[in-house]
């Protein structure tokens, strides 16, 4: 018997529309293939198996599908498949964020430009922040492959077609070099780093979380991680904090272009570092922002180099 437990996950920001549990007759009504991949777990509770990639890719399908208006979502095999309620996160808490900038209320127009710093194959921040507040965004990555991607879902939603542009990043070793060009201004920069320091240690994470997803699986010595991910998207050279000193040290070229460049840093004991850092380039506004989702714990860093980010209308 399936029992509808509508518990609500209070530590999502409070605007997420994925605080209750998932709807699932509502979901399946809007993607029918989502059906195949529900069941009903111990508890009694509709579920899915969080470690088969194909029901997550499914999953988030559908929910992109139901609330946010977004037609034929898909990704290439083994790309990364975001949890979408802890990206919706992100974008809330960069709207509190630009409130702050705006007499306290979040702006919800074209004229806010994000920038998405490695938005990979599923272009999962453009889309929410475009969906949920209006705003318009670049989208950067390293991959081609990627970026094709990224312009098929667009080229299947033509709402984001004048909203959301692509480009791609042809020199791995820079952030924002190419990118931001001497005219360029954008409202905030906004990404997920890499977290891992090599391939090796990106594996033994993947195989730890399949196991604790499925443990009567047998430990797996080249899995399969349920939200995937090629080398771009899980590991650089130094990790998260190399890759976030890299931007920190390249923002400081973009003084007044940029009112909030901002990052999620999944490792707490990096932050000292960042700070730091921080101090050294002469960041005039530094924030940090908690989040949290499930039993995983992060945060968003935020740094401006203008003097008072609060009055900076020209960013909107």
């Amino acid at each position: 018997m399936k029992t509808n437990d509508n518990s609500e996950k209070s530590n999502l920001h409070p605007r997420n529309l994925h605080r209750d549990r998932y709807d699932f007759e509502k979901l399946i009504s809007n993607c029918p293939e989502l059906k195949a991949f529900v069941s009903i777990n111990k508890h009694g509770i509709e579920t899915i198996d969080f470690s088969n990639p194909l029901a997550v890719k499914t999953l988030n399908k559908a929910l992109l599908q139901t609330y946010y208006n977004i037609q034929n979502w898909d990704i290439p095999k083994n790309y990364l498949c975001p949890p979408i309620p802890g990206r919706a996160d992100y974008i809330h808490y960069i709207a509190d964020l630009l409130a702050e900038s705006n007499n306290n209320q979040i702006p919800e127009t074209s004229t806010v430009l994000g920038l998405d710093i490695g938005t990979g194959s599923n272009l999962i921040y453009p889309i929410l922040g475009n969906s949920i507040y209006n705003w318009s965004f670049v989208g950067t990555d390293i991959e081609q492959k990627s970026i094709e991607n990224c312009a098929k879902i667009i080229e299947a939603n033509p709402e984001l077609i004048d909203s959301i542009s692509l480009q791609q990043q042809t020199e791995p070793r820079f952030i924002f070099k190419n990118i931001i060009t001497p005219e360029d201004r954008f409202t905030f920069t906004m990404c997920n780093p890499p977290f891992h320091a090599s391939a090796e240690e990106a594996n033994k994470s993947t195989s730890r979380k399949v196991s604790n997803l499925n443990p009567k699986e047998k430990r797996n010595t080249n899995p399969v991680l349920n939200f995937g991910g090629q080398n771009a998207e899980l590991w650089c050279n130094g990790g998260e904090i190399g890759f976030i000193t890299q931007m920190i040290y390249e923002s400081a070229k973009y003084p007044s272009q940029v009112l909030w460049f901002t990052t999620l840093v999944s490792k707490k004991e990096n932050l000292p570092s960042i700070y730091k850092t921080l101090k050294k380039v002469n960041a005039l506004s530094v924030k940090t922002i908690e989040m949290s989702q499930g039993q995983k714990t992060s945060r968003i860093v935020a740094w401006s180099f203008l003097e008072n980010p609060q009055s900076q209308k020209q960013f909107f």
